[in-house]
């Protein structure tokens, strides 16, 4: 061959490897993507359950003193994970604000009691756990009542179950998809090469003699694509970390980290099996058939 049709052979091999790597770059974004969302779905059903209040109503007859001491009593209970007191003044603003200035004017006297709001561990938000909670609370002299949205609560736990099934099931299959995709690149790069193989089997080369070099080719492939997808997604991550504060404050860096190096191995792992596959069927194949 001539030196020019082997720079052409070169060029062509390498825009061959660099579309085959983007493509298998691409599919590895998505399934780490969804990767990322599944693992932080316990972080963000925390988040939203350890934001609820609970909120405890004092009796008209406590005093400001004693609201104050029961709620320092209330943080240290080892499921509360913030304690607020709020006074009769502080409870009137509020209200003000929700109903308009002139809503106590139709009262004598305040109507608005002394009351506590908690925050509790996530994982106390159930029912059966806040119902517990609730009568504990309600034997102190100084409690006139608990509430909390039951309907919410029931509602976030039956929510973040059928969630995480979801996530878990479209995880599965794009993870299939995406096995399919990758492979069908890997053939096609591979298979453009499938008379040297064979030539290497009729000269008696053994099948992992053959494989050996498409096998080198397929870790450095999916190495590559699997960094250049973590990279793609990390870059993401912080874009959207820089313009929420929220996603940014939600986002656990170890979770992410151990999905980016899972997403290079993953890379890994689907371009070998499939050279494996593809080699081994290329190496045995009939010479008829190499023409279709």
């Amino acid at each position: 061959m001539t030196k020019k049709g082997k720079n052409i052979v070169h060029k062509r091999l390498i825009r061959s490897y660099i579309t085959s790597a983007t493509s298998i770059s691409l599919v590895l974004v998505l399934v780490a993507s969804l990767a990322v969302f599944a693992a932080h779905a316990g972080v963000v059903a925390r988040w939203f359950k350890e934001n609820m209040s609970v909120s405890v109503m004092l009796k008209q007859s406590a005093t400001e003193t004693e609201g104050r001491a029961f709620s320092e009593k209330l943080a240290q209970r080892p499921y509360v994970k913030e304690s607020r007191f709020i006074s009769k003044e502080e409870g009137a603003e509020e209200m003000k604000e929700l109903l308009g200035e002139d809503f106590l004017s139709v009262f004598e006297s305040s109507p608005i009691p002394m009351s506590i709001d908690l925050k509790l561990e996530g994982s106390m938000i159930s029912t059966d756990s806040l119902d517990v909670i609730k009568a504990e609370l309600l034997k102190n002299p100084l409690v006139e009542d608990v509430s909390y949205q039951e309907s919410l609560v029931e509602a976030l736990n039956s929510n973040l179950r059928t969630i995480s099934l979801a996530v878990g099931i479209v995880i599965l299959v794009l993870l299939a998809i995406s096995f399919a995709l990758i492979g069908n690149t890997v053939r096609l790069n591979i298979y453009t090469r499938r008379f040297t193989i064979h030539t290497m089997s009729l000269v008696g080369a053994r099948r992992s003699f053959i494989a050996r070099p498409f096998l080198r080719q397929a870790v450095v492939e999916g190495a590559v694509s699997g960094l250049v997808a973590s990279l793609l997604l990390y870059a993401l991550l912080r874009y959207a970390g820089h313009d929420s504060a929220l996603f940014s404050s939600l986002l656990d860096m170890r979770l992410v980290a151990a999905v980016l190096g899972g997403t290079v191995l993953l890379g890994i792992l689907i371009c070998v099996v499939s050279t494996l596959m593809v080699v081994n069927k290329v190496a045995y194949i009939s010479k008829d058939d190499l023409y279709y």
